[in-house]
């Protein structure tokens, strides 16, 4: 099991992740200030005690607390100590062991008072609160020897970069001093792949609140397999030349909410993912019914919002709203190629303002490798239903790029109301498109012909709120 896993499946149903600080830092704060110092508070629980009030409107509308624990220990108590010189693992995880005891007594909290926690990895258990008082910042440790490693998620078949066993980190780190990591990767001297700040696997019920991350080894946030998540008022920065760094990856993932977020990274801002060809074809497991709402994204490298490109599980059900995109080489993009299998389908994205962006809207069938030789190339991804409304783009180098699969072509695009101001005066840098098909209203540039049919023979077609539909899970 990964490490905010519950302990056995069992577990499963009742098992909670919140990360809450008491002060929320300032949502146009300056990203050079953040990469030097982070002052914030933290609290991260693995619990069966939040509650949650949900709406049928979607997942954004729950309503979290998070309960009080009758028991607390301070990690000093343990040995360590916040110079950001002295190695805490061992006290950490001996804290955290102590805990367990507390577990079917209402579950205990780990008291982090100010200073700089260096630390290797370590796990988090069920009925537990990590808190991180004004002023402590949790910062990993560059020393690859204290990273231990895992198997492979089964939906990827092997790790995500290079095959084999990929290196775990521990849970809760603000800071991932990413830069050994990023320049092992350029040089290709990594024998795993490279770790997440935060992986949650087989998680439910996980609050990730009023937090700024910063220098991800890779991904920032990776949920997979995770139920019942809510990201919000959160920061994710990683140097816009740090290779291939994502900032919220949901994999395989049900009823997730992110609002209120900005992030700017090296790669993908937000990306949800089902799993890599054959292995994710046979794990099954869809991304659905996603929302995410007033959030901004820059990807100088990357794509704001990714769909893809490992999408073998199936994406579905995702409503992206109020997105304020800035200096991006993408602005929306959906990947996938022959091999891959799965579904994106029933996604609607509308209320976007783009500016500085190079190409405002991508649909490819050719982007992304295979995990090994044994994929099906016959094996052909389906992407159905996408609508893309209310949209207005300045400084924008290209409208659309919209390259479908040949014998497989992407269907049922619906673009409305875009207005979308490209500099270059060539044809070419409006749209470009083959085998698609689609409707589109009220649109400027005009898209090309394959789009062209009219809005109204699309009621049946296009995907929109009224065939939204959420159904909340059941809070115990």
């Amino acid at each position: 099991m990964g490490p905010f896993g519950p302990e056995n499946e069992g577990e499963r149903k009742r098992s909670r992740l919140a990360l809450v600080p008491r002060k929320t830092l300032a949502k146009c704060a300056n990203f050079a200030q953040i990469k030097k110092q982070v002052t914030l508070l933290l609290v991260l629980v693995v619990v069966a005690t939040i509650k949650g009030i949900q709406d049928v409107d979607g997942p954004c509308k729950f309503k979290r607390t998070v309960a009080p624990r009758p028991h607390s220990v301070t990690l000093t108590e343990f040995g360590a100590v916040g110079d950001g010189v002295t190695l805490n693992t061992i006290a950490f995880q001996n804290a955290i062991f102590y805990l367990r005891s507390f577990a079917d007594k209402g579950g205990a909290q780990l008291y982090v008072p100010e200073g700089k926690w260096l630390t290797g990895s370590f796990n988090l258990i069920s009925h537990l609160t990590l808190f991180l008082d004004k002023g402590a910042v949790i910062i990993g440790t560059q020393d690859l020897s204290q990273w231990p490693t895992a198997e492979p998620l089964p939906s990827y078949g092997r790790g995500i970069e290079l095959p084999g066993r990929r290196y775990q980190r521990d849970n809760g780190i603000i800071d991932g001093l990413g830069s050994v990591w990023w320049d092992s990767y350029i040089s290709h001297t990594l024998k795993y792949s490279r770790p997440h700040l935060i992986e949650l696997v087989n998680s439910n019920g996980v609050l990730i609140s009023n937090l700024t991350f910063i220098n991800p080894p890779a991904w920032t946030i990776h949920p997979v397999y995770c139920s019942n998540l809510e990201v919000h008022n959160t920061t994710i920065f990683a140097p816009s030349d740090s290779p291939f760094t994502n900032g919220i990856v949901p994999d395989s993932c049900s009823d997730i909410c992110i609002e209120d977020t900005t992030i700017s990274v090296g790669h993908d801002a937000i990306t949800i993912k089902s799993g890599w060809d054959e292995y994710g074809i046979s794990y099954s497991t869809p991304s659905t019914n996603i929302q995410i709402t007033n959030v901004f994204l820059q990807s100088p490298s990357g794509s704001a919002l990714a769909f893809g490109s490992e999408m073998s599980g199936g994406i579905s059900n995702i409503h992206a709203d109020h997105l304020r995109i800035y200096g991006s080489q993408f602005g929306i993009n959906f990947k996938t190629t022959r091999g891959r299998g799965g579904f994106i389908n029933d996604i609607l994205i509308s209320d976007v303002e783009m500016n500085s962006v190079g190409t405002a809207i991508q649909f490819t069938g050719h982007c992304g490798g295979h995990p090994d030789d044994l994929y099906d190339p016959e094996a052909l991804p389906v992407i159905n239903r996408v609508t893309i409304e209310n949209v207005v783009g300045t400084n924008i180098s290209a409208a659309g790029a919209l390259y479908g699969i040949e014998l497989d072509p992407f269907t049922a695009i619906c673009l409305s109301n875009m207005n979308i101001t490209v500099e270059s005066t060539e044809t070419s840098a409006s749209w470009n498109c083959s085998n698609v098909s689609g409707f589109s209203q009220n649109v400027f540039p005009e898209p090309c012909s394959d789009l062209q049919l009219h809005y109204s023979n699309s009621s049946l077609l296009c995907y929109s709120l009224v065939n939204y539909s959420y159904i909340p899970l059941a809070t115990v």
